[in-house]
């Protein structure tokens, strides 16, 4: 068969084509092939995944914007300093806490 050299950096290889684009024979698998669940899941499933991933985020982030807005504002009506004046008592709001932590 023909012979391809490869070159990347440093490494040179050189290829032998022993048959036509035909199925690959099982007795000549070089071990590349990775039939693993991970990977046929990401091949199959990789873009959904990732977009569920980044809406659940999203979520999580607004979530946590609005939490902590709300203890905000809840600690403005019970007529406590605000935080840009330099007033600390919500840290003693669960809610803003909530907000914190998702």
């Amino acid at each position: 068969g023909s012979l391809i050299t490869l070159s990347c950096l440093s490494h040179r290889v050189v290829c032998q084509v022993i048959g036509s684009a035909d199925p690959p024979d099982p007795a000549h698998d070089n071990g590349t092939s990775d039939s693993s669940w991970i990977t046929r899941l990401e091949n199959n499933y990789g873009f959904y995944i990732g977009l569920g991933l980044a809406v659940f985020s999203s979520f999580l982030i607004g979530s946590s914007v609005i939490l902590k807005k709300k203890g905000l504002l809840r600690l403005v009506e019970k007529g406590g300093t605000r935080a840009g004046d330099g007033g600390h008592g919500y840290l003693k709001d669960w809610l803003w806490w909530a907000g914190l932590l998702t």
